[in-house]
């Protein structure tokens, strides 16, 4: 499981930063990429990473404003000749799959595959669920609806005690296998094996937090908590906390707060304001840091390896399911 960051900046692209677009990759997962957010030229990043567009099977989208959805019509249509065949879920807030049919139909474009577009309820809720992810959004506070994702990995079974076998006397074989998918055995000389004794405790899977832009809000350590990692925009830094809230931003500050609050791994800081160009960039992370300490700004083409065994303490958010789906093609 990787994060790859193709946009991190703010409003507009810059020089050195591209609008807003982060790729989740799940290759060896599910052998499948999630964006989220399609700002301006994202398929034009995608073309310096070693993403397959035909990998991308979901989509989802924090909110409507421009430097997050403008790449979306693009990379649609030009998935369709980069091995794109297999459908499309797009996941986002009201209005997403007027914007893409509309662009789509205006500019006569005709995808090869289908689109399903999942518009979410006001108030967020239960995004998917399957054997292996569950995905949540709940809104935030932006001037426009905008809503943060939690991606929840299902646990890992325990791994098997190989040395607690070999001491039993059982040879490696089936058996193993068997064990290690949480069956009980019995062996050819008629001892019952138990798989709770020779297979460790299940391994926490881990959870990604992506915000959407968005001020000060008690939804962030809501959807954050307990999270491997989290994604924070810092439009603002220290000192701008009344231009943050004016236009409905956070500073570094906050994020770093809302980081140790949330009791997360490592924060990521993206949505850079071109007015802090190059290293000035580090100063969004050092002042967070004096509150969360393993904060980083990212970069474009940032690619971040998320690491297996970050406890998480969290308590389950109860949400309501989304039920609003709708197909095209």
């Amino acid at each position: 499981m990787q994060l790859e960051f193709l946009g991190t900046g703010a409003g507009t692209p810059a020089r050195y930063r591209n609008v807003t677009g982060i790729a989740l990759r799940l290759l060896e997962e599910i052998n499948a990429v999630w964006l989220f957010d399609v700002g301006e030229g994202t398929q034009h990043q995608i073309l310096r990473s070693t993403i397959r567009p035909g990998k991308v099977n979901k989509i989802f989208i924090t909110h409507l404003h421009g430097d997050h959805i403008f790449g979306l019509p693009g990379f649609l249509s030009s998935r369709s000749f980069q091995g794109g065949e297999d459908a499309l879920d797009i996941y986002g807030p009201h209005g997403i799959k007027q914007f893409v049919e509309t662009s789509l139909h205006v500019s006569q474009s005709h995808l090869t595959y289908k689109l399903r577009f999942h518009e979410l309820a006001d108030e967020g809720g239960l995004v998917l669920q399957d054997d292996d992810f569950t995905v949540m959004a709940l809104p935030l506070d932006h001037k426009i609806q905008s809503f943060g994702y939690r991606v929840i990995e299902r646990d890992h079974p325990g791994e098997l005690q190989v040395a607690k076998l070999q001491d039993l006397n059982i040879p490696a074989g089936p058996v193993y296998g068997q064990l290690k998918a949480g069956k009980d055995v019995v062996l050819d000389d008629g001892r019952e094996i138990r798989a709770a004794d020779v297979v460790g405790a299940p391994k926490p899977g881990r959870i990604i937090t992506i915000l959407g832009d968005t001020r000060k809000h008690e939804n962030i350590v809501r959807l954050a908590e307990g999270a491997t990692v989290l994604v924070h925009e810092s439009t603002y830094g220290k000192g701008e906390g009344k231009l943050a809230r004016s236009y409905y931003h956070s500073t570094s500050l906050q994020a770093g707060q809302a980081a140790h609050d949330a009791g997360v791994g490592r924060l990521f800081l993206t949505h850079i304001s071109a007015r802090y160009a190059g290293k000035q960039a580090n100063e969004l992370a050092y002042q967070a840091q004096g509150i969360f300490e393993n904060t980083r700004v990212v970069n474009d083409f940032d690619v971040f390896e998320i690491p297996m065994g970050v406890q998480s303490n969290s308590k389950p958010i109860k949400l309501k399911p989304n039920h609003d789906q709708t197909i095209v093609k």
